[in-house]
Order: structure tokens, then C-alpha cells, then sequence
């Protein structure tokens, strides 16, 4: 039994060796709908212990929406804002406070705001995990860029195998 399990594992071996299929193919984390319900439901809990109200976006590793949820009193223009701060944390990889003062001092990245999408806004942040994006989360509504941040920041620890920033 057991030169008959070697051959067999020696011949799967050699196809995925040889093929370009196995090479070519990339395992990654993803972003579950629990998860991102649990970072959604974190920020507004962080918020809601500060006495604000806000929208919550999370995005997946491709910018599509997985949650949004927003608390009572929240204005409509809120909802969008949340989503473009996910949006541009994701495509540039960075927390959106960050890039914002970045692109306040810089004048090569003030060109950053004019691109359609993009909202430079703090709120945003990239979801990481083993170093590898899998999603972002934007916060909107909760009083002003450095309230935003906090509440994303503090929701990640809603997902433990999240890396912390």
C-alpha cells in the first residue's frame, strides 16, 4: 500500500510541477460577510460609545461591496463618502488620513484628488491580512477625518486575523 500512495504522490507532484496552471494560480486570504458584518457593526459601536452616528462600508480584495450599514441619523451623502474612502484605501493601499495629509503637503500627490472615485477623506483604511490585501473599510459621518479614522481603526479588532496597523 504504501509504494503504491509514493507513486501516486510523486506522480501528482509532477503534473503540478509541469504544469503552468499550478505556477500561474495564487492562494489568498478572503473576506467572509461575517467578518465584514463584525468590522461594520465594530466601527459603529466604537462611534456610538463617542456619541456619533456613522456609515460603514467594507469592501473586498476586487472593491466589491460586501457590507454597509449605517446608524440612525446618519446624512445621505454619508453613505457614498463611506464607500469612496474604502475604495481609495484599497486601490492605494493606505489608511485615506494619511494619504489626505500627504496630498495637503505634496504637490505631486494633489493630483491624487482629481481622480474619479478617490476620496481623499480620512476614514479609509486597507484590510490586510499576512501582509496581502483582502478588503478595505470607510467610515463617514462621525464628526470629521481624525473621528473616522479612529472608528476604523478600532473595528479591526472586531477580526482578529486582521493585520494591525
Amino acid at each position: 500500500m504504501r509504494p503504491m500512495f509514493a507513486t501516486l504522490f510523486a506522480a501528482l507532484l509532477a503534473v503540478c510541477v509541469s504544469s503552468s496552471a499550478c505556477a500561474q494560480l495564487r492562494q489568498h486570504d478572503e473576506l467572509t460577510l461575517a467578518a465584514a458584518n463584525r468590522l461594520a457593526g465594530g466601527a459603529i459601536d466604537a462611534c456610538a460609545r463617542q456619541g456619533r452616528a456613522i456609515v460603514v462600508s467594507v469592501l473586498d480584495r476586487g472593491g466589491n461591496l460586501v457590507a454597509l450599514q449605517r446608524a440612525d441619523g446618519v446624512g445621505p451623502h454619508n453613505t457614498e463618502a463611506s464607500r469612496r474612502k474604502a475604495y481609495t484605501a484599497l486601490s492605494t493601499r493606505s489608511a485615506t488620513l494619511t494619504l489626505a495629509r500627504k496630498a495637503a503637503a505634496d504637490p505631486d500627490a494633489r493630483n491624487l484628488a482629481s481622480l474619479p472615485e478617490l476620496l481623499l477623506l480620512g476614514g479609509g483604511l486597507p484590510l490586510m491580512a499576512g501582509g496581502q490585501p483582502v478588503g478595505a473599510i470607510g467610515v463617514a459621518g462621525g464628526g470629521g477625518a481624525v473621528n473616522d479614522h479612529a472608528c476604523a481603526l478600532a473595528a479591526l479588532a472586531a477580526v482578529p486575523q486582521l493585520d494591525q496597523p
